[in-house]
């Protein structure tokens, strides 16, 4: 029975996902105490989700994806080579290096323009792995890459940042977001998982305890993945829609993002000769951004900037539409 509901809400996937988005925006919106309390459990609720989606990955064969290199280079190279040209020639428009940023009269354009590059230039390192595994994507291989994805975004920041806005960002930005988010959405939820599958393998009572919770979780996928959707939405709606008309300049940039990447990241993994499954993987992580740890490091960003969350948050609220369209997508552009 377990398995004809999971079966069931995979297939339905799509309309479930985007009901939970209304659910979230809708919830957001009406009572003036939810964002508050969704801001709060956004992070235990994506961590639980990370773990239910590490009990999905086969912890054995991890050993076969560290040494596939040429996924580990097509997925660093569509990141650290082919992103960055292309958030530059998107954000043209919006930039202000002419003059300078403390010759700019308009401050909140300039916190506008530094909250677009933060984001766009820090690849995903949480859901982007759940939704490679519902699209069909190699899930365990970018697994793999995250601490090389991480560590990578966390020395190239810095210097793309300092290239592309000037060294005044560099200087407010605040590593500890960053440590923080690997330990606790990624570190703790793949050891529990890697824990759990070693109890599951075990005849005894603990192992079948282990398996229980793998059942279970393995059914919790889809409604912990809407539930995920519901409370970002309605943790963040309320301050963009009440700031809609300064990031509306920054939406076409999102947008047209999440068009072009998909096509850059399937043709990287076709060059690089990799299999359906990882040119999948390749595809998502070159559209998914950053964004839920970027966000804190973006709050601890001088006053000066204190519009650069609301950009983030509203290249989350995008990516969570893309993303969900991309589940069903992503599987037909790559076969």
């Amino acid at each position: 029975m377990l398995t004809s509901l999971s079966t069931t809400m995979e297939r339905r996937q799509v309309g479930l996902y985007l009901t939970a988005l209304t659910v979230g925006a809708a919830a957001g919106l009406i009572s003036p105490g939810v964002p508050e309390a969704a801001g709060l459990v956004v992070e235990p609720v994506l961590g639980l989700l990370l773990f239910t989606t590490f009990l999905a990955v086969p912890f054995g064969r991890l050993g076969a994806a560290v040494r596939d290199l040429r996924f580990l280079c097509a997925v660093t190279a569509v990141n650290f080579l082919c992103v960055p040209p292309v958030v530059w020639l998107l954000t043209r428009p919006l930039s202000w290096t002419e003059t300078g940023i403390d010759h700019v009269d308009h401050v909140d354009h300039v916190a506008l323009v530094v909250g677009v590059h933060l984001v766009l230039l820090a690849p995903c390192v949480d859901y982007v792995i759940v939704f490679t595994g519902l699209a069909g994507g190699a899930a365990d291989r970018l697994l793999t890459a995250t601490p090389l994805l991480m560590l990578t975004q966390m020395l190239l920041l810095p210097v793309l940042l300092g290239l592309f806005t000037g060294p005044e960002v560099v200087e407010a930005l605040d590593p500890g977001p960053f440590i923080s988010a690997f330990l606790w959405l990624i570190v703790v939820p793949m050891t529990a998982a890697a824990a759990t599958q070693w109890l599951a393998a075990r005849p005894s009572g603990p192992g079948r305890a282990g398996h229980c919770i793998s059942e279970a979780c393995g059914v919790l996928t889809v409604p912990l993945m809407m539930l995920t959707l519901a409370v970002v939405v309605a943790s963040q709606i309320g301050a963009v829609l009440a700031h809609w008309r300064e990031l509306a300049a920054v939406i076409p940039v999102f947008v047209a993002f999440s068009a072009v990447m998909p096509v850059i990241g399937a043709m990287v993994g076709r060059v690089a000769g990799l299999g359906v499954a990882s040119r999948r993987a390749v595809v998502f992580t070159a559209v998914t951004r950053n964004s839920l740890v970027v966000l804190p490091t973006a709050l601890t960003l001088p006053p000066v900037f204190s519009a650069a969350p609301l950009v983030v948050v509203t290249q989350t609220l995008v990516e969570l539409v893309v993303m969900v369209v991309m589940v069903r997508v992503v599987p037909l552009l790559v076969r």
